[in-house]
């Protein structure tokens, strides 16, 4: 019997919570998806549920979920997929459905294709098989790093004279944090820039403790560094981004921003804090977290078709 499939609505969000856990139990190891995180997804600005997300059912059962989001107005397209390993016509359904949209997206924003990304664990519950012969191919990596913590080892750092790090105090501030975001993150592997309303909603900004960002500043080049993390994520402490502008790197801001989130999380009774890295990272950053004692959870591939 073929999959039903619909859209999302918000009220599915538990069902897909628990589809996304069943994925993350086979993939890592541990459910680790939590239902604010989707919440966050479903309820997007930008987010069209109707047109752009997908839910197939068999039996009553959900076995897949799509999601298609537009970062770029170009030709970028981005798309979430997961499948139950049993289901795979239901999931595949889904992915034609998704790659349909995000054509039909590229060509409404004046491109004449659509160069989409999805993200999947490196031992996927898809078929990557049958993925490959849709023309998909993996393009980039990902580490997802995590690292115990200690609350008597892990204290807030001691700054060397001309660093300062405070925390993100007000609106001010967080559109420097915006402002600081765009430009380190402007070179990296599939980076979009985004005005500061839309990035408010990328980071979910209204569930952000803002205590938990940080601003580093030296006395001759003034702000310079930030880190972004949160403390909503059942698993473990997050730090969500992390970036030192080009001009100071080599100063070892990003440590003592790091060492800084670190004795945060710890002295809030975290024992553990983890961050996903680009394998490709220019910038040092995967040298960086191993010095600090961040070893690889999982690792996540970037796959990418074109279409048109």
């Amino acid at each position: 019997m073929p999959a039903t499939v619909r859209p999302a609505t918000l009220a599915d969000a538990p069902a897909i919570t628990e589809l996304l856990n069943a994925v993350d139990l086979i993939e890592i190891g541990r459910p680790e998806t939590d239902l604010h995180t989707v919440e966050a997804d479903l309820k997007h600005p930008e987010a069209d549920l109707e047109r752009d997300s997908w839910l197939a059912f068999e039996s009553d059962r959900l076995v897949a979920y799509g999601l298609l989001w537009d970062e770029s107005g170009g030709e970028r397209i981005d798309v979430d997929h997961y499948v139950l390993p049993d289901h795979q016509e239901a999931g595949f359904a889904v992915l034609g459905l998704m790659e349909a949209r995000a054509l039909e997206k590229a060509r409404d924003n004046g491109a004449d294709r659509a160069v989409v990304h999805l993200h999947l664990n490196v031992r996927p519950t898809t078929d990557l098989a049958r993925l490959r012969d849709r023309g998909w191919q993996d393009v980039r990596r990902y580490h997802v790093l995590r690292r115990p913590l200690d609350p008597a080892a892990d204290v807030s750092p001691a700054l060397p004279d001309g660093v300062r790090i405070r925390p993100c105090a007000g609106e001010d501030d967080r559109r420097l944090v915006h402002r600081l975001y765009q430009t380190t993150f402007a070179r990296h592997f599939d980076f979009q820039p985004r005005a500061y309303e839309a990035w408010l909603a990328d980071i979910d900004a209204d569930g952000l403790d803002w205590s938990l960002v940080w601003i580093a500043a030296t006395d001759d080049l003034g702000d310079a560094g930030f880190l972004m993390s949160r403390n909503d994520r059942e698993a473990m402490g997050w730090i969500r981004s992390i970036g030192v502008v080009p001009e100071a790197r080599g100063r070892g801001l990003g440590g003592l921003l790091l060492r800084q989130a670190f004795g945060a999380f710890a002295a809030l009774g975290r024992d553990t804090v983890g961050l996903g890295v680009d394998t490709s990272n220019a910038t040092g950053a995967p040298e960086l977290y191993r010095r600090h004692g961040m070893t690889v959870h999982y690792a996540v591939d970037t796959w990418e078709t074109v279409l048109g």
